[in-house]
């Protein structure tokens, strides 16, 4: 048997960046300093971890006094910003030495920053990036847009408690996250059959 005392990970939930650029709002379960913290997705379900796909357009070393590494992922809604430094060094090692434009895999934790004018940034704090093909990335947008329908489907289903978070804190109108599974799959249509298995740490 295992002695390993590491909580189980949670769930790599997909979401395209249109949507997840709108979860703006972070919460915890509880009022323990260790527990999970949880992005709101508008669509209805808290995310403590994000599984993304795209192509990696720039990569740049934001930092002043030690590596602090930027990176835009572009899927076919948006634009994910990823920041690694001395703390995920394996990812930041992966956008220093990664040649854009590429495609790339990403799991890792939402974050956001507010500014000082008010507005709130999201970006993604990655566990792991990996180069992978364009069957892929189109792979990811089919499943992604699925997993997407399947939200917006649940999200007036009685007892859904983050679906009713989401309408107190965004809103019910879920109409721009239908709009971008359809861009979604537009941008991939007549790209070929995307039957590569991807190797995401998701069910």
């Amino acid at each position: 048997m295992s002695s390993n005392n590491a909580p189980m990970r949670e769930v790599a939930r997909r979401v395209f960046a249109t949507e997840f650029n709108d979860a703006t709002f972070t919460f915890k379960e509880s009022d323990d300093e260790r527990a999970p913290l949880y992005s709101l997705l508008p669509t209805g379900e808290q995310a403590n971890r994000v599984f993304i796909v795209g192509t990696l357009t720039e990569t740049e070393d934001v930092g002043e006094e030690s590596e602090y590494w930027r990176g835009r992922v572009v899927d076919p809604t948006g634009t994910f910003f990823v920041y690694a430094g001395q703390y995920q060094p394996e990812a930041a090692s992966a956008l220093r030495d990664l040649d854009a434009p590429t495609y790339v895999a990403i799991v890792g934790k939402p974050r956001t920053y507010e500014t000082d004018d008010g507005t709130v940034n999201v970006s993604v704090r990655p566990e792991s990036i990996t180069e992978v093909s364009e069957a892929t990335r189109d792979r990811w947008v089919v499943e992604t847009a699925e997993r997407t329908l399947d939200r917006i489907e649940a999200f007036d289903e009685e007892g859904n408690e983050y679906a009713a978070r989401a309408r107190e804190e965004y809103g019910e109108n879920l109409a721009p996250y239908r709009d971008a599974v359809v861009q979604a799959l537009e941008g991939i249509e007549g790209e070929g059959d995307a039957d590569a298995v991807t190797s995401e740490p998701t069910a």
